[in-house]
């Protein structure tokens, strides 16, 4: 089980606004902040999404195939949340849509370049 992802930033207050706005309608409340990081939360026992500046204070970069996905409860809820990170300053990586039979997502970058994507997934076809 994940307990939490860390994503990369050089601003923390900047990507802290960014994930606030972002992560809202998600239910995610601010688990705790420092100088450095950022964290939500998503409820009792469910993982956890953080920011920080690098521990090594070297620039943060984004990795060339690392994702983070999160998943929602609708496809309407897909559209909705990719263009809430799009309206904060994201840059789309693949506009919503099906990718395959049961699968729905929107792809973007976050301000620190980051990826991530809001994804529904049904047994049924979407």
């Amino acid at each position: 089980m994940i307990g939490y992802i860390t994503l990369g930033t050089n601003d923390i207050e900047k990507s802290s606004r960014f994930y606030d706005g972002l992560l809202k309608d998600l239910g995610a409340k601010q688990a705790f902040k420092t100088d450095s990081l950022t964290a939500w939360s998503f409820g009792e026992g469910k993982t956890m999404l953080t920011i920080t500046k690098p521990f090594d204070e070297n620039p943060a970069t984004f990795g060339n195939g690392v994702m983070v996905a999160l998943n929602v409860d609708s496809p309407e809820k897909v559209d909705m949340l990719h263009a809430k990170a799009l309206e904060l300053g994201g840059k789309n990586e693949g506009s919503p849509g099906p990718r395959g039979e049961n699968f729905y997502a929107g792809y973007f970058r976050d301000l620190d370049g980051n990826k991530l994507n809001f994804f529904f997934y049904t047994q049924d076809a979407v």
